[in-house]
């Protein structure tokens, strides 16, 4: 399998190249050449499959042979070794659970796989891989905790100054070894423009070997293909044939891979692009004009993006047609006290307790889906993540995982930068 660019589709590239680069030279998206169908054979054995063994016949096409499949499979059962269950809320409603991994959130999953390839790609390099990643929430906690102790790999952690919770802070500040954590005094956005910047210095890529962690990277974001091929897994074992999927969605790599698996077969009516009031694709959906704006701070701080960079690759996907977008794809947008009355709501009417990004899923689904059909949203962090937010709505304290209060009693270790270029690439540097 072969990579372009989505500036430039001549611009084409091999897996290694485009997994140890991230971006394309000319700062484009690596996207697949092609989008292989799934054979009918693959449809009749699903439901009995493992997670690791889906996704390695998911990702097999785009991975292989470039990694050899007998190292792949062991790569992938290595990497979804954790359960992804699908509950049942409400009589038309279930949720897929992406928490159960080591840093309770949904991007375990790619960030795990993602530095067990890179593993792969880096043997006999004499070169150290520094890999950037900018995080709004969770990114941060699984990229760093996925590749801690990687030898030959340092992670730079880039995050908004006060703009992620306690919990969140800790599971990527306290790790020492290998991964460096800069607050940045800025937003999420600017941590992302830094990145970005990074990748344009060639003066900087002559001195070091940069990567990116973060969705861009296509080895973090096709990965995310599994969970919804296990989610439909499990609903045909319930009964259930065709489901429509809520994604909360910030930077937009959740959503990307959800439809690439749609492209592979995957029979999903329609994906609802849920959003807080950072609602740039809304508004797209609805105007047919991509109007970035500066993010906003709220409850769902994973989701607070204005500029999402994976859009490019929606709309690569459909070629810019915008009638083919809207046919595939609602857009919801939640305020923020929809997000606290939903969190309050659900757990009254239902006993389950919500994450501000899993009420947004949840709201934008109840009030999309139409008469008796079946709807998934994706709870992507566990509620515990959010006491501050969550526990007060509930009336009732969350249990933590022991997982989590180890992250808990970790010391504080972090870097300062300003939201000046040169500020943070002296800490690169230095």
């Amino acid at each position: 399998m072969k990579f372009y660019s989505t500036n430039n589709v001549s611009h084409i590239s091999d897996l290694k190249s485009a997994v140890l680069n991230g971006l394309a030279p000319d700062k484009g998206l690596y996207m697949p050449e092609v989008i292989p169908e799934l054979s009918q054979d693959f449809w009749g054995r699903l439901p009995d499959l493992s997670l690791g063994e889906i996704g390695f016949e998911v990702l097999k096409p785009y991975f292989c042979p470039d990694i050899p499949e007998a190292k792949f499979k062991t790569l992938t059962a290595e990497a979804f070794n954790f359960p992804i269950p699908l509950k049942k809320v409400s009589d038309n409603i279930s949720v897929l659970e992406l928490f159960h991994g080591p840093t309770l959130a949904f991007k375990d999953i790619g960030a795990r796989f993602l530095a067990r390839v890179m593993a792969q790609f880096t043997e006999g390099l004499d070169k150290t891989i520094n890999v950037l990643v900018a995080t709004s929430g969770d990114t941060g906690s699984a990229v760093a905790n996925g590749f801690l102790g990687v030898e030959g790999v340092k992670v730079f952690v880039l995050y908004p100054k006060g703009l992620v919770s306690e919990v969140q802070e800790k599971q990527f500040t306290t790790l020492g070894q290998n991964i460096t954590a800069i607050e940045v005094d800025g937003t999420f956005d600017d941590c992302q423009a830094l990145v970005k910047t990074a990748f344009m210095d060639e003066a900087l890529r002559e001195q070091l070997i940069l990567t990116s962690a973060n969705s861009i990277n296509l080895a973090r974001f096709l990965p995310q293909m599994v969970y919804y091929f296990y989610a439909y897994a499990q609903a045909v074992k319930k009964g259930i044939k065709e489901i429509s999927i809520s994604v909360p969605s910030g930077n937009f790599g959740n959503l990307t891979a959800g439809l690439i698996a749609q492209q592979m077969g995957l029979p999903v009516k329609q994906f609802i692009a849920a959003t807080n009031i950072n609602d740039i694709v809304p508004k797209y959906l609805e105007s047919g004009i991509y109007t970035p704006a500066p993010s906003i701070a709220t409850p769902a701080n994973a989701m607070d993006v204005g500029d999402p960079s994976n859009f490019v690759r929606i709309r690569e996907l459909f070629k810019e047609n915008i009638v083919d977008i809207r046919s595939y794809i609602k857009g919801f947008t939640c305020e923020n006290e929809t997000i606290f009355k939903t969190i309050e709501s659900v757990y009254e009417q239902f006993n389950y307790e919500l994450d501000p990004h899993g009420a947004i899923a949840y709201h934008s689904l109840a009030q999309l889906l139409i008469g008796n059909e079946h709807g998934v949203f994706l709870a992507t962090a566990h509620p515990a993540k959010f006491p501050e937010t969550v526990e007060k709505l509930i009336g009732k304290e969350i249990e933590q995982p022991d997982r989590l209060k180890e992250f808990m009693k970790g010391e504080k270790r972090v870097e300062s930068s300003t939201n000046n270029y040169e500020s943070f690439k002296s800490l690169l540097t230095n």
